[in-house]
């Protein structure tokens, strides 16, 4: 069983911390929030302890594993305050806001020899890890084209929150729907050469739609749109020069491949949250990579980076 500590109880942090109640892998046993009395009922539920000094968990032995739920200008400063005090770091993306950032967060891990992984639970979903399989497989043939689209009607929750504030979303909700998909890009088509973008925000408030042409390293295309006020969506589609896969949800794929009807799987739920807890929790336990590496990580930033200049131009 892995110890771990949890930076911010938010709404996020929260979900993290539910995730993983049962688990028999890894067990929240403190949390640092800037106002614990705000804090004492739920942290009493998870039978938390609940403190303002980071020091009380980053001193505290028995802690393993460092996970941050707190807004993005803060990761940095976390991730490195937690390595150096031997912690394994499990961070909720985006890790950084911009690539230099995130290779200081990678350095700073590696100098210390800490694991370090960022919260991209889309990638576990069935559909995706079934879309990954068939893409790695080379059965599509040469990689031409993806497009993804990612809603999920969630903006209301926000219209107070840090996540309001322009220095903390910079290509506007690139940060909470759009990096999934960025992400999903560099996992499954490589390294991102230029984007170009178009951003429109609504009634001066924080619903908004972003649409990007993306050019792949590989010579590859993509699409991305994340018209977030709309209801729940999602949908990764991935265009080879023999056939096409698309996730649909995270339960379902279908797949169509040249002169074949097309082929619908529907896959059992998982708790991807939990998923990806428990694998970075086993990759300490084991002394193994997690299952996103650095690169990949700062493939990602990368990618997440030139999206934002180009909405924000």
């Amino acid at each position: 069983m892995v110890n771990a500590a949890i930076f911010g109880l938010g709404r996020w942090g929260r979900n993290l911390v539910n995730a993983v109640e049962h688990s028999d892998v890894v067990r929240f046993q403190k949390a640092v929030v800037t106002n614990p009395q705000k804090h004492l009922d739920f942290a009493q539920e998870k039978q938390l302890v609940v403190t303002a000094d980071p020091n009380e968990v980053l001193l505290d032995p028995s802690i393993q594993m460092i996970v941050l739920a707190t807004p993005h200008l803060l990761h940095l400063p976390q991730i490195t305050a937690a390595a150096k005090a031997g912690k394994a770091v499990f961070c909720e993306k985006p890790l950084a806001l911009n690539l230099e950032e995130a290779q200081r967060a990678v350095a700073v891990c590696q100098e210390h020899q800490v694991l370090l992984g960022v919260g991209h639970d889309k990638r576990f979903w069935p559909s995706m890890q079934h879309v990954q399989q068939v893409v790695r497989s080379g059965e599509l043939g040469k990689l031409i084209h993806i497009e993804g689209n990612f809603t999920n009607e969630n903006l209301k929750n926000f219209q107070t929150s840090w996540r309001d504030l322009p220095e903390n979303v910079p290509g506007g909700n690139l940060t909470a729907t759009g990096i999934h998909i960025v992400d999903a890009f560099t996992n499954l088509m490589g390294p991102i050469k230029s984007v170009e973008g178009i951003y429109r925000q609504m009634d001066g408030g924080t619903m908004d739609t972003l649409a990007l042409l993306v050019d792949f390293a590989s010579g590859a295309t993509g699409l991305l749109s994340s018209p977030r006020p709309s209801p729940v969506f999602w949908r990764v589609h991935v265009f080879g020069q023999h056939g096409n896969i698309e996730s649909r949800g995270p339960l379902q794929s279908i797949q169509s491949m040249s002169g074949k009807e097309a082929v619908v799987k529907e896959f059992a739920p998982i708790n991807a949250l939990q998923f990806q807890l428990e694998a970075f929790a086993r990759a300490i336990e084991e002394k193994t990579d997690y299952l996103i590496s650095p690169q990949e990580i700062l493939n990602t930033v990368a990618a997440f980076e030139a999206s934002t200049k180009a909405v924000d131009s």
